[in-house]
């Protein structure tokens, strides 16, 4: 089989004192040949990303390497020194990240960053590295790469950027690819095309990949090996058919177990009420200028209609830029719509002004994607989850008690209260954000990507605590996802999106059983894993 690519023999890495285990790592073991792709899952919190920037020579400075060796192509990586790990980062070891924004420079032109990887390990003049450039940016499938060398990050789309920071990752063709969770973020049909796009690239170049990841489906997909890590130890490794189909840990059942399948469970009977929320030909246009004088306008949502009764979840699903947010902050009314009507209750709150729309904006909540980001760092748990409750007439007494029951609810130790935000992992903040929306006692709860960045087995926890909210406060949840699982699990109706337009709608069983629509079938076709 000859010399492997990449070797980690019996690593281990200690936690700083004080920590709940002495190891982030512990005896962790394995081989990456050429060619090759070895997925890593496991939650978070199981030494997955660890394992990474232990063999990137990334580890944070209060983790220490206490026994083993990491071998990049027989070479000692532990040993070496940080001049000679720079040199081996770019030219023999690339890494895509998992959030291409923070992991590209904001300030910089796209194709500079690429250029930066070159400047820095060959001494190539800068029409060659300018034609090496533009080849990756063709080959990584880029549209426009001229135009795309001189954009800035934020000009581009989610995938766009992911496909940035993979050009750079592999620009010089490097023996080993590590991927931390490079699809978590996107769509189905971008992660179908990144995983596509990392599966050429590496029959291209025969380059070994360490993918790391929560995405059963994606393994299903991709994986040659699969380890499965929990707490810091490999509990389970082999190739993806044993591990998948004939798992020998209970913790890799458990995982499997808790991954939604796509066959959704027969309608619930919803009593015909009222709709606690109802839109009709809603219309956003955003207009943009490029140049001086080109003026861009996008049809962000197009004649746009629901309704939503008290006890029932209704799904928004689609592509990056088919309208999904763009309608939920309308209904938010964080963003005014250009015309139609949006009836909170029977209130048609359209055309309201923020005064007269302050009063009413207690009966519509929302959870967004990332709590470390909608949760304020400074303020600790208790005042958080007050402030909504506090804003619409309970006093101090009353919010605290409130808030407190809802803390109990949503499964978090009294204790949380005095807590702040950074204190939790990332499965409780969203706990304590559900806790703060659901204060303020609302009628309609708004989920944007709500579980996308948990895994597996705490969105199964999640979305367990959202039924059960559900059913003892008669919530109507409006959900927009791109996990097409998650939506035939939990949503009676869906609502699929494509540039603007609604183009079906219907009880989530007879969607993903018989899709009327060309581009429904296309969006569940690509779900990861879908024909595993």
């Amino acid at each position: 089989m000859g010399t492997p690519v990449l070797s980690v023999n019996n690593l281990s890495v200690a936690l700083p004192v004080g920590a709940d285990r002495s190891h982030a790592l512990q005896d962790i073991a394995l081989r990456l040949n050429a060619g090759e792709t070895l997925c890593v899952v496991g939650e978070s919190g199981s030494g997955k990303s660890v394992l990474a920037m232990a063999v990137m020579g990334l580890l944070a400075r209060e983790l220490r390497v206490t026994a083993g060796s990491v071998l990049l192509q027989n070479e000692a990586l532990l040993d070496a020194t940080p001049e000679r790990m720079r040199g081996l980062r770019g030219r023999a070891m690339g890494m895509v990240f998992q959030e291409p924004m923070t992991a590209l420079n904001p300030v910089m032109r796209c194709g500079e960053q690429i250029d930066e990887v070159l400047r820095c390990h060959t001494d190539w003049p800068l029409s060659q590295r300018r034609a090496a450039v533009l080849q990756i940016m063709q080959q990584v499938r880029l549209p426009e790469p001229e135009r795309m060398m001189d954009s800035f990050p934020h000009q581009l789309s989610g995938g766009q950027r992911q496909r940035i920071v993979i050009a750079m990752a592999m620009v010089l063709k490097p023996a080993l690819l590590i991927c931390d969770e490079p699809t978590t973020a996107l769509d189905v049909t971008t992660q179908q095309e990144i995983l596509k796009l990392i599966k050429q690239l590496q029959q291209d170049s025969g380059t070994a990949v360490l993918f790391i990841t929560h995405d059963m489906g994606v393994v299903a997909d991709i994986a040659d090996q699969v380890l499965v890590m929990h707490r810091g130890v490999a509990v389970e490794q082999g190739a993806r058919a044993q591990v998948l189909q004939q798992p020998r840990a209970d913790y890799t059942r458990q995982l499997l177990a808790a991954v939604p399948n796509m066959t959704p469970p027969a309608p619930r009977h919803l009593p015909d009420t009222p709709p606690v929320l109802r839109v009709q030909d809603l219309r956003k246009t955003y207009v943009s200028r490029e140049g001086w004088a080109t003026v861009r306008r996008t049809d962000a949502l197009v004649n746009a209609g629901l309704s939503l009764r008290a006890g029932e979840t209704l799904g928004i699903v689609g592509e990056s830029g088919s309208g999904k947010s763009t309608l939920a902050r309308c209904v938010l009314r964080l963003i005014d719509p250009d015309s139609g009507g949006i009836f909170w209750g029977d209130d048609n709150i359209a055309s309201l002004s923020e005064a007269q729309l302050r009063p009413l904006r207690h009966r519509i909540q929302v959870v967004f994607q990332d709590p470390n980001r909608s949760l304020n760092p400074r303020m600790r748990v208790g005042e958080s989850i007050m402030e909504g409750a506090r804003n619409f007439a309970l006093n101090t007494q009353q919010a605290q008690e409130r808030g407190k029951a809802l803390l109990a609810q949503t499964g978090l130790d009294a204790s949380a209260w005095e807590r702040y935000p950074s204190q939790f992992s990332g499965g409780q903040r969203q706990r304590i954000a559900l806790a703060r929306a659901l204060a303020c006692q609302p009628d309609v709860l708004v989920a944007d990507e709500a579980v996308s960045a948990l895994d597996v087995s705490v969105q199964a926890q999640i979305l367990d605590l959202l039924r059960e909210v559900q059913r003892s406060m008669g919530l109507g949840l409006l959900f927009i996802t791109h996990d097409l699982r998650v939506a035939a699990q939990l949503c009676d109706s869906v609502i699929v999106m494509h540039k603007g337009h609604i183009v079906e709608h219907g009880k989530t069983a007879d969607v993903y059983a018989r899709p009327q629509h060309d581009y429904t079938r296309n969006l569940l076709a690509s779900v990861p894993g879908a024909n595993a």
